[in-house]
This record gives C-alpha cells, structure tokens and sequence, in this order.
C-alpha cells in the first residue's frame, strides 16, 4: 500500500459551531423555557398535577362560601320557630367534606407531581455532568473544580426547588387570586374587587422592586460562596504540600478573607430581605383593613349579612396567606433562577473538540501505523509548542522521543489522544484522520501509562478495573501480577479491597505507578503510549516492568517518551526533540555515530551515572526484532 501523506488526507467535515449561548443574567424566561423540553417528557403527569391544582383550589373557596351558609342558617332571633329545627347537617357535612377535598387533591398534586421535578433534575445534572466530561483539556486546566463542583451542586437543587414552587405554589396562588378576586366583584359592589386588585398590584409591584435590588446580594453571596469552597478544597487536596511547608495559617487567612466577604453580602442580604417583609406586611395590613370596614358598614347598612362578612374575612385571610407567601417565594424562585444560571452557563460551554457530525468509528485490523502530517500546535495563539512535525510509528513498531523539558514529547501524547485539535497538519491512525473519526473509539484504541498518575478515591481493584470496566477479579489479578504488584496487594490487609485515598496519596510513587501499568496492561488496547512509565520505580522493579512493557509492545504500535535513554535503546526508530522540532531521528547506534544532541544528552547521562551499577535488566525494546 502507498503510504499516505497529508496532501492525500481529505479534509475531515466540518465540527458542530457552539451551543446558543446561555441566558443572560436577569433573563428569567430564556432560563424557564430551557425547562420546557424536560417538562415536555413528562407532559401528562404535569396535566394530571395541573387538575388536581385546580380541583384543591376550587375545594378551597368553596369553604367560605358554605360557612357563610351556615352563619346565615344560624342567625335566628330568639323565639323565631325555625329555631326548633335541626342543625343544618346537609351544610356542616359539606363544609368538613370540602376541608378534606382540600388536603386530598393537594397530596395527590404532590404525588403525581413530584417524580417528574426529581426527574428532571437528575436528568439535566447528568447532562451537565455529560457536557463537563466531553468539554476540551483546556477548559479543565482553567476551571478550578470546587467551584465548578459547587455550581453544579446548588444548579441541580435550584431546578427542584423552582418546579416546586412554581406548580406547589405560584400556579396555586395565581388561580386562588383569580377565584378571589373574581368572587368579590360577583357577589358584592366594585368596591371590594378594587381594593383587593389594588392591593394585589402594589404588592406584586413592591415585592418584584425591593427582590429584584436584593438580587446582587445573592448574586455576590454565590461568588464568595464558590470562592471559599474551591480554595478548601484546593486546600485539602494539597493537604501534604500544605503541611511541608508550614502553611495552615496561609491557607486559613486565604479562606477566612472569602468568608469574611460572604458575611458581609450575606448581611445585606438579610437586612434588605427585613426590609421587604415590612413593606409586604404593611400593603396587606392597609388591604385587610379597608375590606373589612367596606363589610362592616355593609352589615349596618343592611345591604350585606353576617355571613357576608364572614365570608369577605375569610377570603381575605385566604388570599392574604398565598400573597405573603408569593413574596418568600418570588425571592426563593428569583434565587434559584440565579443558581441555575452558572449550570446554563456550564451547558453553554463551547466543545472545542467535539466529533464530525456522522462520524465513524475508528475501523482497525491489528495494530495500526500512527503518523503525524507536518503538525503545528500550540496551547495558545501566541505560544507554539510544535513546528511542523512529521513522523511514522509503523505498525507493530516502537518509536521513542527524547529531548528536554519543554520540548513538546508529552504533547504529541495529548494530540494523539485528541485532546486538543491540531493548528496545522493531521494526525492518523491506521490511515484515518483523528477528527474524522468518533473520540470514544479512538480513545478505546490506545493505552497510556503516564508519568504522573492519579487514581481514583476508591479501591485497588477498582482503579485496575478502570482499564475495562467489567472486568473480573481473575483478569485483574492476572494484570496486577504483569505489573508486579499482585504480591503487595496480597500482602495488604484487606488485598485489593485496599482503599488508595484521595488521588491514590495512600500509596507510594511506585506503587501508583504499577496500578497504571496494570489498569493499561487490562485495557489491552492496540496502540500504546509510555510516558516516562518507569520513572517513579526503583532499579530491581524498573528492569522487571521494563521487560514486561517490552513484551506487551511486542505486537503494538508503541510511542515512548523519556527522559532515560537507556530505557529506549533498543527502540526502531529515536526521535530528538528540541524546541517543538524534531532535530534529529535515527536508530540508537546511528545517533550516537552522528555525534549530534542525542550523543550529548547520553554522554551527560552517563556521566551523571559514574559510580552507579551499570543500568541491567531488559529494556523496552529487548523484545522487539531490530527494525
């Protein structure tokens, strides 16, 4: 087969643009509208929660006007012979009837309602929890987890608390003031419609100014709040750094100074709330009152009953409990809108590597060649890290890279992996260009033993079986004994249910090292990268793995990066990097007979290991034929 290059690629279709961007702050309905589809799932339960809302409220008024019924019934002079009668059972019977239709369908609105906020709550934190995990490195490299952690925390419980405010509460209250308001204007002179309307608009009007000022406080409280909790657990994470060099009172004054800010916005927060309950409470007090006046002179007028003013009491007390509570709410709905809106903002984040619309798998027949196409890369415009690099890894071959820090080794790793998309160039594996194929499948394709690892807050056996989940206990322990770690792990107390803590700080350097070897070695994938995957382990152990890595290469398409070079002797082809350039390339003999930068590092490294045992053991390519 011809070998391809990057003038024969075709070009890869073009990536999806961003998302619509998220709300704006203070645009409340783009926010409620991003809930609609959720909701739209569910549009039956909603419907069925909607007519017992209706039915609970319609219960409701209808208690004032049966005991007006039952005063008008009662209010008999002394010696009138209607007194003789029974009490009027039909309407007490009524009355306690509407009183359990009332907590009836408000439970039942409860029951039928409440799965479906649960369920969508938990539908869009996955989904917000989905979009974090596909955004780009880049964007975790910037963002600092605590407070990212912390947004999406309050987001998740701010869509509970609005959908149930909004049918438990708003809608209830709106239909109640509607059947209210609606009664006084068809039962009694204009009047009583007018005050209470009028009261209605004040309040409504007071309550959204003053919740609406009050909303920079929140807004400021959520900012120190998520400040504070990401310098914790920053804090804590570095527990060990912290305590090396002496820091607790550094970090508990770093702490302290965004608790301090968030009690002063909290403060005001409160204060300012005080201050809307006077003015609700004074609106509703000034109602009330003139109501039940307009009552009064209508008794003594004779134009109204008893019962009648009973009954515009008893509407007044109904409707002045929702309007007191609308106020606690509207600030309640106004808060969750704000903590939903770093969650949209989340959501609305930019994939900056996302897969092709239709893109396929990536098809593979056996260890597949790897190819870099004159590649420019860089971390930010202004910032290059690579310089037109072009190299092959054969299929089934090793190739290493070496050069000094800064060079640009590990980044050829993170473009392999797609984490980022190249500037110039492409990259292919097995003849196909890395953006035209799907990420999972990519990804599936190769293994890395990194230099740094990092495990997860769980068992042994766990972070093994994090190669290939599903693994059982039998491939796990044959992955572990590969990487010779099945004896330690055997030795522990409690084998490979051993908890490693947080970032595996349980376990030593090497003993990390070999869980991602072994977490590698289960994957089995077809290519493999090594990064430094030796670096934290001693000489014996070293020239073990060493061997161990060197047969599992055997049959893969294997790219080394080191620092060593004895550890890559012995590999098909050794690439020298400087600068992001590949300044030199060749077998380890041909390198040295050139007498260029790779023969200078090895004379400095072999200096620097005078006096030391001369280097034993298998290297990485012991295994592999001679190219």
């Amino acid at each position: 087969m011809r070998r391809s290059s990057a003038a024969d690629l075709p070009l890869p279709p073009p990536v999806p643009g961003a998302p619509p961007a998220p709300p704006a702050a203070g645009s409340d309905w783009s926010t409620l509208r991003r809930l609609g589809p959720y909701l739209w799932r569910w549009r039956w339960r909603v419907g069925l929660a909607l007519a017992c809302l209706i039915a609970a409220k319609g219960a409701n008024i209808g208690v004032p006007l049966v005991l007006k019924q039952l005063v008008d019934a009662l209010d008999l002079k002394p010696g009138d012979p209607r007194s003789v009668l029974a009490v009027p059972v039909a309407l007490l019977l009524a009355y306690g009837a509407l009183r359990v239709s009332v907590t009836l369908f408000t439970e039942l609105r409860e029951f039928v309602f409440y799965p479906v906020a649960a369920r969508v709550a938990r539908n869009v934190s996955l989904e917000a929890f989905e979009h974090l995990l596909a955004l780009s490195l880049r964007f975790h490299l910037t963002r600092q987890t605590g407070g990212v952690s912390r947004d999406m925390e309050r987001g998740s419980r701010a869509i509970v608390s609005l959908l149930n405010y909004t049918v438990y509460h708003i809608v209830p209250t709106a239909v109640e003031i509607t059947l209210v308001i609606g009664l006084l204007a068809s039962r009694f002179d204009g009047w009583f419609a007018a005050i209470a309307f009028g009261a209605l608009g004040c309040y409504v009007g007071f309550t959204v100014t003053v919740t609406e000022w009050r909303t920079r406080f929140r807004r400021a409280m959520n900012e120190q709040d998520s400040r504070a909790n990401t310098r914790a657990i920053d804090a804590l994470l570095n527990y060990e750094t912290v305590k090396v060099f002496g820091n607790e009172a550094f970090e508990q004054r770093r702490y302290d100074d965004n608790l301090r800010q968030l009690e002063r916005a909290s403060v005001k927060s409160q204060t300012s709330l005080s201050l809307l309950n006077l003015g609700q409470s004074l609106i509703i007090a000034v109602a009330v009152t003139l109501l039940v006046w307009r009552a009064t002179v209508g008794v003594v007028d004779g134009t109204m009953t008893l019962g009648d003013l009973v009954l515009v009491n008893a509407l007044m007390i109904q409707l002045y409990m929702p309007l007191n509570f609308l106020g606690v709410l509207y600030r309640e709905i106004k808060q969750s809108l704000i903590d939903m809106e770093k969650m949209w903002t989340l959501l609305g984040e930019h994939r900056e590597v996302a897969d092709a619309p239709g893109a396929p798998a990536l098809a593979l027949q056996g260890p597949p060649a790897v190819a870099f196409h004159h590649v420019d890369f860089g971390y930010e415009p202004q910032r290059r890290i690579l310089h037109d690099v072009s190299f092959e890894i054969p299929a089934g071959r090793t190739v290493a890279v070496v050069g000094p820090s800064g060079s640009g080794k590990s980044t050829l790793a993170r473009l392999l992996f797609r984490f980022y998309d190249v500037d110039g160039g492409a990259i292919t594996v097995g003849g196909q260009d890395l953006r035209a194929v799907t990420q999972a499948s990519l990804r599936q394709a190769i293994g890395i033993v990194p230099q740094d690892t990092v495990l997860f807050n769980d068992t042994v056996e766990y972070n093994i079986a994090y190669g290939r989940p599903g693994a059982d206990r039998a491939a796990v322990e044959a992955a572990a004994r590969s990487a010779h770690i099945h004896d330690f792990i055997a030795r522990s107390p409690r084998g490979y249910e051993t908890m490693v803590g947080e970032r595996g700080l349980k376990l030593s350097g090497g003993e990390k090292q070999r869980v991602a070897i072994a977490r590698t070695l289960l994957k089995d994938p077809p290519v493999m990268v090594f990064d430094e995957a030796t670096s934290a382990l001693d000489s014996a152990n070293e020239r073990a793995i060493q061997a161990e890595l060197a047969r599992v290469a055997r049959d893969r398409t294997t790219l080394v990066v080191a620092h060593r070079l004895s550890t890559v002797v012995d590999a098909h082809q050794i690439l020298v990097m400087e600068h992001g350039r590949i300044v030199e390339r060749g077998t380890h003999v041909e390198l040295l007979a050139a007498d260029g930068a790779y023969a200078r590092m090895w004379r400095l490294q072999q200096q620097g290991r005078a006096g030391a045992p001369a280097d034993g053991g298998s290297t990485l390519a012991e295994a592999v034929p001679a190219a």
